[in-house]
């Protein structure tokens, strides 16, 4: 998936760098599987803000996608390829041989025209949903169910892919991108190939109003506060805030944030890699 550059004709475009789109094959959804999806502005449901920076941005209708993959044994052809403002993955409108239309994540290589099955006996190829105790080691998968038919919960976003890396009894264990290690039942769903768009990454906003578009408002430094606004505020000249932390007190590098306690630590068989 390329991108592309602009030239520097204005300040906004000098870095500015942003998708190609040449695996779109349409800019109309279809209406049927979309919702209008209301802003919040970073407020809850008394009207305080408890989320910052956020406001503005693009009208946007939310794209139902099938999560859980469960019309077994049911073929289904690809007529799109499709650009979705919710996520950073490309989705892909499939046709079921009952008529039936559903969004899906489209996984890296999908084309249109494309058959893609899920269900018990479907063959590994890219876009199948397979159970991951019929799935071949060391395959690479993405949008991984944790509870069976659930729908999926891991590795959605764009150009990323998971490793199933063996099984251990009723589970299977998978090496996620983050570079855990983790358990998950063999019971669960998984969908062959990696994410589409994995040049997601290389994008630049260029200028402020790329960023606005997306509902995102400006947000001032910690180290530009007042002490009595921010814990790394204050000080003589260009303090340096010392140790980063969030707004409260929360540390942004080398605290541990996982619960040691909580029920699913004892499915991680190695933790992530520490940067």
């Amino acid at each position: 998936m390329p991108v592309k550059k602009y030239n520097p004709i204005t300040p906004g475009t000098r870095y500015r760098v942003v998708n190609a789109f040449t695996e779109i094959t349409t800019d109309k959804p279809e209406k049927s599987l979309t919702k209008p999806i209301s802003k919040t502005g970073g407020r809850n449901g008394t009207g305080k803000m408890t989320v910052r920076q956020r406001g503005g941005g693009h009208k946007r209708s939310y794209r139902v996608i099938d999560f859980k993959r469960n019309k077994d044994g049911i073929p289904a052809t690809v007529k799109t390829i499709e650009y979705d403002p919710n996520r950073s993955a490309f989705i892909a409108l499939v046709w079921y041989a009952d008529g039936e239309k559903r969004y899906i994540i489209a996984p890296n290589g999908l084309k249109v025209g494309d058959t893609i099955l899920s269900g018990p006996g479907a063959p590994p190829n890219t876009g199948n949903a397979l159970l991951l105790s019929e799935v071949p080691l060391g395959t690479e998968i993405h949008h991984i169910e944790l509870t069976p038919g659930k729908g999926a919960a891991m590795v959605r976003s764009a150009g990323t892919t998971a490793i199933l890396s063996g099984r251990e009894g009723k589970y299977a264990i998978i090496k996620l991108p983050s570079g855990e290690a983790r358990r998950v039942l063999l019971t669960c769903k998984a969908v062959m190939g990696r994410t589409s768009n994995p040049d997601h990454s290389l994008t630049v906003f260029g200028k402020a109003g790329s960023k606005r578009w997306s509902g995102r408002r400006p947000r001032v430094r910690g180290v530009a506060m007042n002490p009595v606004d921010h814990p790394m505020g204050g000080g003589e000249g260009r303090a340096s805030g010392g140790h980063p932390m969030s707004r409260t007190g929360i540390m942004a590098k080398g605290q541990k944030t996982r619960n040691v306690k909580k029920a699913s630590s004892r499915l991680i068989v190695s933790k992530r890699k520490s940067k």
